[in-house]
């Protein structure tokens, strides 16, 4: 937001910034992290906003005491939505996760379309419209996020709100073909149409809704501009534009200097023998293209001989909804790659994929950042991927190879340093690991120096500043 502008930011989430949780019989409130709180909260602060969503606990949690120690602690507020177990399985679980999530991302087999969960998906986002009314002041300006929330415009339309509305997708928007597959478009099409801005991470996003909004609403009337298109439908005129989010990049390029990262930086390179160190780092989800990353992996060792026992896959696997049959079954998946890989190409001294099923904490994940002399990202459909520009912030030593999927959104903006594949291409992207062991140094460094200064360039704090401004 400009400097001038006084008007205060309600930020609305699917959950809350906080992690609430009790410790020897006391109820304690952390604030949470990632890219999206270290980006709005500087903006709540200076212009004493206020975040709505979920608090992710039961009922049991002294909700107003420990929210109230929130503010005066961080400067802004918190407004809860509760929801129930039943609710979070069917709203969250059910319509986000099963429904949206797949179709979002290309991957319509994996789609449920249960009506359940979609009266579950409306009937939540009335309640988040509804708590938002309640706390909204007459110049506030009100920011959604996310596909959990696509609804809420029309109930806070329905309420009389009159205050600025936007909203930003984080995931991509699927093409006319895909979405018009969705038994409820036209709601969840209608629901966008009622904020002021929508934004999306990539220019194709954009064009997708933009080409389905045309195709379902005959009468709707589009002006394509540079950096955002102007709909003019049901006498209104909706904002639309493409926003790429990012990170803090002097964060990350700070601490991955610091003492504590080097040191284990330095430790991981001795683990590994001065051999190269290709690194994946993804939360289990199947739009990551694991699988697809090992099996091409496993192609490079069978048609490049000369680079066994001269590199190692490092794969870190994050833990996620692992109650979920479908993710389970590619947890068993990627276990049974690894070890078939590992037995048919490991030797005396050298195993070649170094398989993580974990989370790491800060400092090692900078630390694998920093030391890995490949970066290995290659997701099967992907909003933006953080992990990309989080890899090259953390490369202080501008000698990192990022290979990148093209199917992410963070290539439209890394495009020119990255090494591109097509992540369901096994040879294209084999052929690639040998491109990036084999890379000369020149070639590295004058690459990574180019991803590094669009990173720094593009931080997310001009992310939040340019888009707010839009509104």
């Amino acid at each position: 937001m400009s400097k001038k502008d006084t008007r205060r930011l309600i930020a609305v989430s699917n959950r809350l910034p906080i992690v609430v949780k009790e410790e020897d019989g006391r109820w304690q409130l952390e604030a949470g992290a990632g890219g999206l709180v270290t980006a709005l909260s500087p903006v709540l602060k200076g212009h004493r906003g206020m975040w709505i969503g979920w608090p992710g606990c039961d009922e049991a949690a002294p909700l107003d005491e420990l929210v109230g120690r929130f503010a005066a602690e961080e400067g802004y507020g918190l407004g809860t939505v509760p929801l129930t177990q039943e609710e979070v399985e069917e709203y969250y679980e059910g319509f986000s996760n099963m429904t949206l999530w797949p179709l979002f991302h290309d991957l319509l087999g994996l789609c449920q379309f249960n009506p359940r969960h979609w009266e579950a998906y409306v009937k939540v986002n009335r309640r988040f419209a509804e708590v938002t009314a309640t706390r909204v002041e007459e110049e506030d300006l009100i920011w959604v996020q996310d596909y959990q929330l696509m609804l809420m415009g029309g109930r806070l339309r329905e309420l009389g709100v009159k205050n600025p509305l936007a909203f930003f997708l984080h995931i991509p928007f699927p093409s006319l073909d895909l979405f018009r597959r969705l038994p409820w478009k036209m709601e969840i099409l209608r629901g966008l149409l009622e904020f002021d801005l929508v934004g999306f991470q990539t220019l194709r996003d954009r064009r997708n809704f933009v080409a389905c909004a045309r195709e379902l609403l005959p009468e709707l009337r589009a002006e394509v501009r540079r950096r955002t298109t102007l709909l003019r439908w049901d006498e209104r005129e909706i904002r639309v534009g493409h926003f790429p989010i990012s990170i803090d990049f002097s964060e990350f390029n700070n601490h991955a200097r610091s003492r504590d990262v080097a040191d284990a930086a330095w430790y991981l390179h001795e683990h590994y023998e001065n051999r190269q160190l290709i690194l994946g780092v993804d939360r289990l989800d199947y739009t990551k293209g694991i699988p697809e990353r090992l099996l091409a992996f496993e192609r490079a060792l069978e048609r490049y001989p000369e680079l066994h026992g001269k590199m190692n896959l490092v794969q870190i696997v994050v833990p996620s909804r692992t109650q979920v049959p479908e993710y389970q079954l590619l947890k068993d998946q990627l276990d049974q790659l690894a070890g078939r890989i590992n037995a048919r190409f490991g030797q005396a001294g050298w195993i070649p994929i170094h398989y993580m099923f974990r989370s790491l904490d800060r400092v090692q994940l900078l630390a694998h950042y920093r030391a890995a002399e490949i970066a290995l990202i290659t997701p099967l459909r992907d909003g933006m991927n953080l992990v990309a520009k989080e890899y090259c912030a953390a490369s202080v030593d501008n000698n990192g190879v990022l290979i990148l999927s093209e199917f992410a959104g963070a290539a439209e903006e890394l495009g020119k340093g990255a090494v591109l594949v097509n992540p369901y291409d096994i040879d294209g992207t084999a052929e690639a690991i040998r491109r990036a062991c084999t890379m000369e140094q020149g070639e590295r460094q004058r690459r990574m120096r180019m991803l590094r200064a669009s990173v720094q360039r593009n931080n997310v704090h001009r992310w939040v500043e340019y888009f707010v401004n839009s509104l």
